[in-house]
């Protein structure tokens, strides 16, 4: 672990290394998913090239930016936007970069614009890439679906297709849903038959414009999602059909390491950066940048404007910051899994409580559950066989993992 970095100017917080930027190259998006968290998808605006080289010249030359960095180009989908733009924009990013910085991109796509030419440039430039996917089509077309009205899941199965005919690897995330965790065996079989090899389970959350959900303060909801995955996983050793899931993987990584140092990349400043299109900059939770909330204000400037020592001291003296640091003090002292989680997402934490000095939500929820199905598991399977998933379910650094343990 890179030390962290103590700056004039911005008190003695210590600031540790920048392991992602996440650029919104535009808010549109060309499909009306019914639990989309995100406002202004309708805008067609985007990061132009000049912004870009003002935004990335800062940038990528803040002290928290050193060996590596992974940008990920999303909110809004990414894609609308031409395979030129990007050949520009990282070629403009390569010659930005400073000597010793290796810059990864990734992409987190819905996937029905994904073509011949976008395959060449994911290659080219190997590039993380992640497909939003609910299941099957009666389930991912509940909720995903065009600006017309009709499902989405046609075009987004011809992109997975497209990526697996030029022999690109990818993760797929997919949200849960009251539906999709009654049709387990249904998404199971999605899964093996599309030859997908790993797995991001999201709960569908209540966030920014998703003002509603049906997992929000739920018994039955919480008992739902340990039921759905300790089924799943026991189905696919039935069948001999053993998948990677990211909730088991970073379950089994944190027991593991229980006792280390705890790292929550979401409550540390600068962990994760976040710009829109217009250049506001955010941090922690990479989604808060661009929501609205009574209490806090989650953008600190414009790279236009300021440098890194002005948004630092923004940060440092926000209601944010001192709240999230509230919570994570009584996270710690209330709750018997921080250990494993390091006090959750802010943003989740602000969206469901309306304070980010508050402890459960239901992303913490179904960090434990993930964490609870992991142990019993282990303690059910005989010795080899629980050795030999443990094996399996900790090489996600197979080349379709994601970069980051957030996308």
């Amino acid at each position: 672990m890179s030390p962290p970095l103590k700056r004039s100017g911005v008190g003695d917080m210590p600031f540790s290394q920048t392991s992602l930027l996440v650029v919104q190259p535009t808010p549109f998006c060309n499909i009306d998913c019914s639990y989309c968290y995100l406002p202004d998808r309708s805008s067609k605006k985007r990061l132009s090239f000049e912004l870009a080289q003002v935004i990335f010249r800062k940038l990528l030359r803040f002290p928290t930016v050193r060996e590596l960095v992974t940008v990920v180009w999303h909110a809004g989908e990414p894609l609308v936007l031409p395979v030129k733009y990007y050949e520009q924009m990282f070629q403009l990013i390569k010659d930005l970069s400073p000597p010793g910085l290796h810059v990864r991109h990734s992409f987190q796509t819905n996937g029905t614009l994904i073509s011949d030419a976008w395959c060449e440039l994911i290659q080219k430039w190997n590039i993380n890439i992640g497909v939003s996917i609910d299941g099957p089509a009666e389930l991912h077309d509940l909720h995903r679906k065009q600006r017309n009205g009709a499902g989405s899941f046609n075009l987004t199965h011809e992109g997975l297709r497209r990526l697996q005919r030029a022999g690109i690897p990818f993760h797929v995330i997919s949200v849960l849903t009251v539906e999709s965790m009654a049709k387990l065996e249904q998404m199971l079989d999605f899964y093996v038959d599309n030859a997908i090899e790993y797995i991001c389970f999201n709960i569908e959350e209540q966030e920014g414009l998703n003002s509603r959900s049906r997992f929000v303060n739920s018994a039955a909801a919480d008992a739902r999602y340990r039921s759905f995955l300790e089924r799943f996983l026991d189905l696919s050793f039935q069948r001999q059909q053993p998948v990677l899931v990211r909730e088991v993987e970073s379950s089994m990584r944190a027991i593991q390491g229980h006792g280390a140092e705890i790292r929550n990349e979401q409550a540390e400043p600068f962990r994760i950066i976040s710009v829109d299109s217009d250049g506001n900059v955010s941090t922690f939770s990479p989604e808060l940048l661009g929501l609205k909330h009574e209490r806090y204000d989650f953008c600190f400037g414009n790279l236009r404007d300021l440098e890194f020592e002005q948004i630092a001291a923004r940060v440092m003296e926000s209601s944010l910051y001192a709240d999230i640091g509230a919570g994570l003090q009584q996270c710690a002292s209330t709750c018997a899994y921080y250990g494993v989680c390091g006090g959750g997402a802010p943003a989740n934490k602000i969206f469901e409580n309306g304070s980010a000095a508050s402890t459960e939500t239901v992303h913490c929820r179904s960090l434990m559950r993930s964490v609870d199905v992991v142990l019993d598991l282990i303690d059910r399977l005989p010795p080899d066989l629980s050795t030999r998933w443990v094996a399996h379910q900790t090489q996600g650094a197979s080349s379709a993992a994601p970069l980051h343990p957030i996308f």
